[in-house]
Order: structure tokens, then sequence, then C-alpha cells
């Protein structure tokens, strides 16, 4: 299974959906990258996906987006593939 890196805050439902979901197929880990006590954190989630919002996912190497983008790979079977479950 790919490693999964997940910018986000503590109180985000979204956020807590995303892990939900991720979780649902396996994931054990998830790195999440908390932002709202570290603006360095902030100021990197916004340059390496040039979004302000949360949560922001990683599968290894791959930028999935947000929430919304995870549950779209979710409905058309592509999350599967990408986190590698067999």
């Amino acid at each position: 299974m790919r490693k999964v890196v997940m910018y986000s805050t503590q109180v985000c439902p979204y956020c807590q959906l995303a892990a939900q979901l991720l979780q649902s197929y396996g994931v054990v880990h998830i790195e999440k990258v908390l932002i709202e006590h570290d603006s360095k954190h902030r100021i990197e989630m916004m340059k390496r996906t040039g979004r302000r919002t949360v949560p922001q996912i990683f599968i290894g190497p791959t930028y999935v987006g947000g929430y919304a983008d995870l549950s779209a790979l979710d409905r058309t079977g592509e999350l599967r593939s990408l986190l590698k479950v067999v």
C-alpha cells in the first residue's frame, strides 16, 4: 500500500471523511500534516497544491486533491488501483 499524506486540521469534517474512506480500503497510517498551528505547513501545502482548503491528499507521488476528488476516485474505482489494493 502506498504512503498517504493529508494536509489537515484537527476539526475539519471533510478530513475526517477522507480518513474514513481511506481506512475502508485498509489504509492504516495516514501522515497528517496539521496546518492550523504552523504557518510553514500551510504555505508548503499551498505551494504544492495551489489550494488553500483542507484536506489536500497525496497518495504516493500522486496529488489527489480534496475530499470531493478522493470520493470521485472511489466512485470510478480508480482509488483502489491508486492505493495498490489487491
